[in-house]
């Protein structure tokens, strides 16, 4: 998943990021609205964490833009005002979600990781990663078009680390995602399904593991296309 983060406050900013990437994020930062759209113009996101109250131009007046644009990302506005005349107005300018400081972590974990998956669910229901080709829509998968003999849990294994476009997943999101009640599970359940996934994905090898950040794809240009 890719995450932007459109803030000010250098200090939370970097909070932000530093948390996001510990979660299996790739992770963005601009500190102004200008600097966030010449980002977004060379990056694709999934997610904006748009602070409202921004020097210059506004958060109101970026994600304006956005939409005008038909930026297809995700915006979650952030804003230390937290009267409801205030959320009305985020959500009626184009956000997607509204979140009033000072928040949570783990709240806004929840609705970034809701916001992903909905933005999942409204996508083409093709996907391709070099040599691989998933049907979402039929659930099937192709590599080199040969057939992969996937479980349910594993297409949806596959099917969210090839949306995460060569970023790595954390095992957290990808027990979250193939599991209904992930924390009843221990860390070998999901080790042994992305065994079997690498198996069937065949040789050579695309599925990387690093300790800490969780599984990536790799190759393929490190481009989704969707």
């Amino acid at each position: 998943m890719r995450v932007l983060v459109v803030e000010d406050d250098r200090n939370l900013a970097a909070s932000l990021q530093e948390s996001l990437r510990a979660e299996g994020m790739n992770v963005e930062v601009a500190h102004d609205a200008e600097r966030a759209l010449e980002t977004l113009r060379d990056v694709d996101v999934d997610v904006v964490l748009l602070d409202r109250d921004l020097p210059r131009m506004s958060g109101d007046e970026m994600c304006r833009a956005l939409r005008a644009s038909g930026y297809p990302a995700a915006i979650l506005m952030l804003t230390a005002a937290g009267a409801l005349r205030d959320r009305v107005e985020g959500l009626d300018l184009g956000a997607d979600d509204y979140l009033a400081k000072p928040f949570a972590y783990l709240e806004l974990l929840a609705r970034i990781r809701a916001l992903a998956r909905r933005q999942s669910s409204t996508a083409s229901p093709i996907l391709e990663w070099g040599s691989l080709r998933i049907d979402t829509a039929r659930r099937l998968a192709e590599r080199d078009g040969r057939r992969l003999p996937l479980s349910p849990k594993e297409f949806d294994l596959l099917e969210s680390l090839v949306v995460a476009g060569g970023g790595f997943v954390s095992r957290i999101d990808l027990l979250d995602t193939a599991w209904d009640d992930p924390d009843r599970l221990s860390a070998g359940v999901l080790k042994t399904a992305m065994h079997s996934l690498r198996r069937k994905l065949g040789d050579p090898s695309i599925l990387a593991y690093s300790a800490g950040f969780g599984y990536r794809l790799e190759g393929a240009d490190d481009h989704v296309h969707i």
